[in-house]
């Protein structure tokens, strides 16, 4: 509608006086021209004036302050043929508003744009539709009032069938604390019936007491507390007394009945949870039993624990030399940080070892330690390996994969061979270590992590650093605290540890008769320098398992130069330490002598960092089966030096 035109016609024209025959207020406007063409007389009383005045004015000025939600009702009737809406007022000429419910509908020809609005008096319309409602019921009487009786009749029955199928206990409370029903359960679980209980003060017969006797006082009574403050009221835990003096323990939630706002009474709704108290005892006792046998368990777990130290094992590692121990105190001082380290040394060594005892010393030993050998990782697949990828990021992903480091995600990830990531894909690898975020390849989406780096190294970084090998930034995070795990050759005195270590598991694997590391065989080890380090130690005993028959014989002779000892039907003969062959008894007094001396020098002492298991290389079973099969009582060495023929 536009705002405002000139009268190029004279209103009404003399086609449109069927309007006054419209039942209700009407007016019919020219949209195009926001004029209003005609209104009814009921219109016109409806806003308390004249027809005249109204006829040729402005429709949007009738609507004052309406006219954008005037315009967009007006061209949806125009598009549509017909609109209705609630959203219009108009003032009467008294300042009374009038709220309207408007419909309205194109009329004429469509080019002529004439809209015409059919108005009602909202307030009116309610007040009618409230008579009308009104007379209905009076016109149903009292056939009317039966069916609702009737009804009422059919609701009351069906609640009391509820209340007798139900398992709890169920009864009311007026405001005075006196019972005004009470169902059949409740009847069971209380021995009461619902009459005996009728009009008494049931807090006086159910709930006078605590479960120890001692008394109730009703004004505590959190039943009655409902409807002194109108809230509900939950007990998990107190006591009812039943007819024959007997009590149980009960559960029960307080509802009050409120009328008008004002509280009348309580629903009380109770179980028996007598099982349920049994059922917590018996799971109380079962728990304070199997406390009792984890602290057995416990000192039993210490008490193992003192026999394996006895042994100088340490998170596997085996050793008793002061190169040995260094690495050990330096993994108890780093293992409870978050500090990554670098781990270097030849190879075979026990470089992951080492790792594997600081994960498990840390507070990450519950979360995996994952394990990379960078030596073994192509270079074109780096990125998917270490942070994963999505599907179809290149060929051949042909589905999403989950990288190393988010497998690694609250727990430890050890670098093997670290120095051999190639130098274009560190920077890669250092800004994860630094923010400890990445993507997947293929994905923008970035994860975050809570990973612990140990990486592990048999190459001089540093000169690889100065020959720009390797980069500098990477080093020094890799390298927060570093570990040398020291050659064999330079422990010495832990070969016998390892080589008996080593023995025994290869018996165990190969299912090999027990054999017996002599003290012949333990110097021949010894003199031997071990380029292999460990690695090479465990696979000569191993080999040694497979071939001997009753004796291990060591012949490391030819293993300098490649590392391998000639073929077994080409090594030389068994040498012995004297030049005749010693008999059997020969070497059974030769031991004897050698466990009477480690008795002597340790003074009885079995097992322990000073024991004489320890000193001739022994576990503290083997050596006390052995001196139990010799005769030999280490008691004796305690406080008299024995003879040296025992």
């Amino acid at each position: 509608m536009s705002s405002s035109h000139p009268l190029a016609l004279s209103y009404p024209p003399p086609d449109v006086h069927w309007v006054d025959h419209l039942p209700e207020p009407a007016l019919l406007v020219d949209a195009a021209r926001d004029v209003i063409i005609t209104v009814n007389s009921s219109f016109a009383r409806m806003l308390g004036t004249k027809r005249g005045n109204l006829t040729g004015t402005s429709c949007t000025r009738l609507f004052d302050g309406q006219r954008p939600l005037l315009i967009a009702f007006t061209q949806e009737t125009l598009f549509r043929g017909t609109a209705w809406s609630r959203d219009f007022h108009l003032k009467h000429r008294n300042g009374r508003t009038v709220e309207l419910e408007i419909s309205a509908a194109r009329a004429g020809e469509a080019e002529e744009q004439q809209v015409l609005l059919l108005l009602r008096d909202w307030q009116l319309l309610r007040t009618l539709r409230e008579r009308h409602e009104t007379n209905h019921y009076h016109r149903g009487g009292l056939l009317e009032w039966r069916r609702v009786a009737e009804l009422f009749k059919d609701m009351e029955r069906a609640n009391q069938l509820i209340l007798h199928a139900v398992g709890e206990g169920i009864y009311g409370v007026d405001a005075e604390g006196r019972t005004t029903f009470l169902n059949p359960a409740g009847e069971r679980m209380l021995g009461w019936r619902g009459d005996e209980l009728m009009g008494r003060v049931i807090h006086r017969v159910v709930h006078h007491s605590h479960e120890d006797g001692s008394l109730f006082p009703l004004k505590d009574c959190p039943i009655y507390a409902a409807f002194r403050d109108g809230s509900v009221h939950s007990i998990d835990e107190d006591w009812f007394w039943r007819k024959d003096g007997s009590g149980f323990p009960v559960e029960y939630t307080s509802t009050p009945i409120m009328d008008g706002g004002h509280p009348v009474g309580a629903v009380v709704v109770f179980r028996d949870v007598s099982q349920r108290k049994e059922a917590q005892q018996e799971l109380h006792q079962a728990l304070e039993e199997v406390e009792s046998l984890k602290h057995k368990l416990e000192i039993e777990n210490a008490y193992l624990q003192e026999e394996l130290s006895g042994e100088y094992h340490f998170h596997e590692i085996v050793g008793q030399s002061d190169a040995l121990k260094s690495i050990m105190r330096r993994i108890g001082l780093v293992a409870p940080t978050d500090a990554n380290v670098l781990i270097t040394g030849e190879s075979g060594t026990g470089k992951e070892l080492i790792a594997r005892a600081i994960h498990q010393a840390s507070d990450r030993r519950d979360r995996p330690l994952i394990r990379v050998n960078c030596a073994a990782i192509p270079k074109d697949l780096f990125e998917s390996e270490f942070f994963g990828h999505t599907r179809g990021a290149f060929t051949g992903a042909v589905s999403d994969r989950v990288g190393r480091f988010e497998l690694a995600d609250g727990g430890t990830l050890f670098l093997d061979e670290v120095g051999e990531i190639p130098l274009e894909l560190q920077g890669k690898l250092l800004r994860v270590l630094q923010d400890q975020q990445f993507e997947r390849v293929g994905e923008n989406h970035t994860r975050s992590v809570s990973v612990r780096v140990i990486a592990a190294t048999n190459r001089d970084l540093k000169t690889e650093v100065r020959e720009k090998q390797f980069r500098e930034d990477l080093y020094f995070r890799l390298n927060v605290f570093p570990i040398e795990s020291v050659p064999l050759r330079q422990r010495i005195e832990d070969i016998p540890l390892l080589a008996q270590e080593f023995l025994e598991r290869a018996c165990v694997r190969f299912n090999r008769p027990h054999l017996t590391l002599r003290i012949s065989d333990v110097e021949t080890l010894k003199a031997y320098h071990w380029p292999g380090n460990v690695r090479e130690l465990e696979n000569v005993i191993e080999r040694q398992v497979i071939t001997a028959d009753r004796y291990l014989d060591f012949d490391l002779t030819g293993r300098d130069q490649g590392g391998l000892s000639a073929p077994e039907d080409e090594q030389p003969p068994a040498r012995h330490s004297g030049t005749e062959v010693m008999t059997d008894k020969d070497i059974q007094t030769l031991e004897r002598n050698n466990l009477v001396r480690a008795l002597t020098a340790t003074a009885g002492r079995v097992s322990g960092a000073d024991g004489a298991a320890a000193m001739v290389g022994m576990k503290p079973t083997t050596l006390s089966s052995r001196l139990k099969k010799l005769n030999i009582n280490p008691a004796r060495f305690k406080t008299t030096p024995p003879e040296s023929n025992a």
